[in-house]
């Protein structure tokens, strides 16, 4: 099981740019890491770290690849109270009410004052990675 698994929601590719380059900005400093992009609640580990990556669309909805997910969360009453994650972007209330904790600040990338949407990620990391222990 990796350490911590990094679950990407997508539009138009740029959430998925990020979580690709903050697993190996984690692995560079010895995290096992695992990208799923859009995966099933059976496909994720339900004890661990869960780091999502999404881009938000409309008024601020999931992107389509994570609506199965957190359908399934909420549809199945999920326990994910040994799951601890943090958000960039917006995908927070759900796992919140299923008594997932949260590790520090959500980041929030506005592409309009970003034109490398991985740079801010970058500064995000490093506080972040201390929260872990």
């Amino acid at each position: 099981m990796a350490d911590i698994t990094l679950i990407s929601g997508s539009t138009l590719g740029s959430a998925e740019y990020v979580a690709e380059h903050l697993a190996e900005l984690l692995e560079q400093q010895g995290f096992s890491t695992d990208v799923q992009r859009g995966p099933q609640l059976d496909e994720l580990p339900q004890i661990g770290i869960w780091l999502l990556v999404s881009s938000a669309h409309g008024a601020g909805e999931l992107t389509d690849n994570l609506q199965p997910l957190f359908k399934q969360i909420s549809d199945r009453k999920a326990d994910l109270s040994q799951v601890r994650y943090c958000a960039i972007v917006t995908v927070d209330r759900i796992l919140v009410d299923r008594s997932a904790k949260r590790i520090g600040e959500m980041l929030q990338i506005d592409i309009t004052e970003h034109d490398i949407p991985e740079d801010p990620t970058e500064i995000w990391l490093a506080p972040w990675v201390e929260l872990l222990n």
